[in-house]
């Protein structure tokens, strides 16, 4: 603060740089002197003395705000030091560079993207398409890194949320197979299986809500009424379990991957084309028919087709809420086939009446849209 006062008094605006060298050349002489020593030196100190004096500087000219914004932030991660370096070993190198890569084509390849339609019906719109591309990965993405970071070990019901948010179809089929493995499993794995799949239900309303938030008056009841009878179930799961069970792990893919992320790309452009086609050739049975054809395998990309053309005027917010719960029972029931083929009748039976009790919900709050 000093110096920047000495700046602005004398007009000699090579003053803070020059201070700032000099501090610096402080810095580096002391620890030539202790070049000698066992103890590695880092250069935590160095930065945060050198942001000190930038700060001071900042205060002096009438940004006291940001200093302190700025000193509260350095101070955080000063002292929470040691647990950033434990996140960081959770983390895989591959881990560190799909996350880079994800910021890559956040802001890099997304703002150079052309916003107009191409192809058939105008509706391959590059900008939107990799907009979606990073919703879907960044929700994806949060659920990922905080499986990796938290652990698995902090008890099933994280580990079905979080397995959710990066991929209930990974999630049910990795639990699958941990109970056709180890039969004793059969309670875990249907808890964590069906609260994964709960999970989808929410992914859906943060999905209306970002893209077109309109459907939402008529969206939300239908969720909930879904959502309540699978929780209700899920609870009593849940009371019924010793809690000292083991959690097997959850081994799931980064959804943030390039490969993973030009493969959603293609899969909704893919989607888009024949939502449009569907629904200019048969109305809003072609839709349905997309819904359950496209929904055994993904409910994301059907869902936001159709919130899409929703947004623009093409299919009113009704015929969406159908179609969204058209795609998440075909996803369902495609899932059960799946636990059912890989695990047996024991987990199949399990999951049962809650899948039964979702899908019931679903479909009459579908019923009365």
């Amino acid at each position: 603060a000093a110096c920047g006062l000495l700046t602005q008094a004398t007009g000699t605006p090579w003053l803070i740089p020059a201070a700032l060298l000099a501090l610096a050349a402080m810095m580096i002489a002391a620890y030539r002197d202790a070049a000698g020593s066992q103890d590695d030196p880092g250069t935590t100190t160095t930065t945060a003395l050198l942001l000190c004096f930038l700060l001071g500087v900042l205060a002096w000219y009438e940004h006291p705000q940001l200093a302190v914004a700025l000193a509260l932030v350095a101070t955080a991660l000063l002292h929470f030091k040691a647990e950033l370096h434990g996140v960081i070993r959770r983390l895989s190198p591959q881990d560190i560079v799909s996350f880079l890569q994800f910021a890559i084509v956040t802001f890099i390849v997304l703002p150079v993207l052309p916003d107009r339609g191409y192809g058939p019906y105008e509706v391959l719109n590059p900008y939107r398409i990799w907009l979606m591309v990073v919703l879907i990965s960044g929700l994806g993405l949060a659920g990922y890194a905080v499986l990796r970071i938290v652990g698995q070990q902090r008890g099933m019901p994280l580990l079905g949320v979080l397995g959710g948010m990066v991929s209930s179809t990974a999630t049910t089929l990795a639990f699958s197979r941990h109970m056709r493995a180890q039969p004793t499993l059969a309670p875990v794995a249907a808890f964590v299986i069906l609260v994964a799949n709960l999970v989808v239900l929410l992914r859906l309303g943060v999905l209306a809500s970002i893209v077109a938030a309109s459907v939402l008056p008529l969206l939300v009841p239908v969720l909930i009424a879904g959502l309540l009878p699978g929780l209700l179930l899920a609870w009593r799961h849940w009371s019924g379990m010793q809690k000292s069970s083991e959690v097997p792990a959850l081994e799931v893919g980064n959804p943030s991957e390039m490969r993973a992320a030009l493969a959603f790309a293609a899969l909704y452009a893919a989607v888009l084309l024949a939502v449009a086609w569907l629904n200019e050739i048969a109305g809003t049975g072609g839709l349905y028919l997309a819904a359950a054809v496209s929904g055994l395998t993904d409910v994301d990309a059907i869902t936001l087709s159709t919130l899409d053309l929703h947004r623009n005027g093409r299919v009113e917010a009704s015929v969406v809420v159908r179609v969204i719960v058209l795609a998440y029972c075909a996803n369902l029931l495609f899932k059960f086939g799946m636990a059912w083929s890989i695990a047996g009748r024991g987990l199949a039976w399990k999951l049962a009446p809650a899948f039964a009790a979702v899908l019931l919900g679903l479909l009459a709050g579908a019923a009365l849209v």
